[in-house]
């Protein structure tokens, strides 16, 4: 090779090099769409950020999260699922069985991963834990399954617990399943259940009404995107009635209820951020087990403890996991 050659070799690559850098950094840009239920800022969304962000993703420099909010109103998410199908994201991130459902019923190719799903073989999410087949995958919060525990922590609280009004997001697919294992456990425990309904927000005062009539000892509240939307609503209604509530989520707690047992959803949602990366980087959805939660909590609102006159037996609070004051 001449020199001549060699010199406009080197100068073309020079060129060339900017444009080629340029390019990729363009290609590793990952777009992310995030299928929620609840509304802008929500603290779990900000937790599976936060996973991203240990993975080494940068909103913004390599990544860019498309967000579709339905701000309490499960109805919305389909319609909300089809736009991030058509804005082309590489992979939807959704929480809670309709979130799933819906994300799953717009795109069979484009790879979701959800969270806080109840029983996703039952409500039909996945074909199975191990093999969930398809374009999808992610973690359950086996709330089906601890139902009966959170039944167990009722009658430890009040021993003289004769009957429990159970608020129902009947929407949500896995409150019936939810309501089969309650109905068996309570008699079981030799308790009585009234189930109260809950279509839709306007439901609620109708249903408050109902259960100031029944007069029960205690009240549990399923978790579902109404109860979650209206969480301090039926907090405030338990504490001017002096009702004991039992929740799934400590949400309800850190809102005023007084007690939940369930899955640490902030850390199955910062978790979420493995199956992202791993599929990012060319894993299959069918390959990835939907993972099971590790990590539960038990926590207590003392100060509505207080205010229900209601002393929580030593047995209960050497085992909980966060005592709000």
């Amino acid at each position: 090779m001449t020199k001549r050659r060699q010199v406009l070799t080197v100068l073309s690559a020079v060129a060339i090099a900017p444009y080629a850098a340029f390019a990729q950094k363009v290609r590793m840009v990952r777009r992310v769409g995030v299928l929620h239920a609840y509304f802008p800022g929500d603290g779990n969304v900000e937790e599976f950020r936060k996973g991203l962000h240990d993975l080494g993703y940068r909103n913004g420099e390599n990544l860019k999260l498309e967000f579709r909010w339905a701000e309490g109103k499960p109805e919305r998410l389909r319609a909300l699922a089809d736009d991030l199908v058509r804005s082309n994201v590489e992979l939807i991130f959704t929480a809670s069985t309709p979130g799933a459902l819906a994300a799953k019923g717009a795109t069979t190719t484009i790879p979701i991963v959800f969270v806080a799903v109840g029983d996703p073989v039952e409500a039909g999410v996945v074909s199975s834990l191990a093999r969930p087949g398809g374009n999808i995958t992610g973690f359950t919060h086996l709330s089906v399954g601890l139902v009966t525990k959170t039944l167990e922590l009722i009658k430890e609280l009040i021993p003289h617990l004769r009957q429990v009004a159970v608020l129902a997001p009947i929407s949500n697919p896995t409150t019936a399943l939810k309501l089969a294992r309650i109905q068996s456990g309570a008699k079981a425990l030799g308790e009585k259940t009234e189930i109260v309904e809950i279509r839709t927000g306007a439901d609620y005062e109708p249903a408050f009404e109902r259960i100031r009539r029944l007069k029960p000892t205690a009240l549990m509240a399923l978790l579902g995107v109404l109860s979650t939307t209206h969480k301090k609503e039926i907090a405030e209604f338990a504490i001017r009635n002096r009702l004991p509530t039992i929740f799934e989520q400590r949400e309800f707690v850190e809102a005023g209820g007084l007690l939940s047992y369930g899955t640490n959803f902030p850390a199955m949602y910062r978790h979420a951020a493995t199956h992202v990366d791993k599929i990012l980087k060319g894993a299959k959805p069918s390959d990835l087990p939907v993972e099971q939660p590790t990590e539960f909590e038990l926590v207590i609102n003392m100060k509505t403890a207080k205010a229900l006159g209601i002393t929580i037996p030593q047995s209960i609070l050497v085992r909980a996991d966060r005592l709000i004051e």
